[in-house]
């Protein structure tokens, strides 16, 4: 059974810092491009950062300079340290595991950046 499992989320203040973890199981993990998706109330979701097998990262021009995606393949896990939150970063974020065609999806977590 594939299980994605996101956790860190929760209301912070703008200027503020989240770490986001997903814990990864009933697949290769370290085969795996893992990616952070969000999105906002209303609208479409959106790649946030994405992390290749071998460790190499790309971020959205939104994230860029704030946000570090990081991956554990001991623990399979993935990380996203969010740094210098502000309320637009206000979503639904969701990790995704990609490997060809087959795509997994966590279920996700709020992250509110409010005063």
């Amino acid at each position: 059974q594939v299980l994605l499992v996101e956790s860190g989320g929760g209301l912070v203040q703008p200027g503020g810092s989240l770490r986001l973890s997903c814990a990864a199981s009933g697949f290769t993990f370290s085969n795996y491009f893992m990616s952070w998706y969000h999105q906002a109330p209303g609208k479409e979701r959106e790649l946030a950062a994405v992390i290749s097998s071998g460790g190499i990262t790309n971020y959205a021009d939104s994230v860029k300079g704030r946000f570090t995606i990081s991956r554990d393949n001991a623990k399979n896990t993935v990380y996203l340290q969010m740094n210098s939150l502000k309320p637009e970063d206000t979503a639904v974020y969701y990790c995704n595991g990609r490997w060809g065609g087959i795509s997994y999806w966590g279920q996700g977590t709020q992250v509110t950046v409010s005063s």
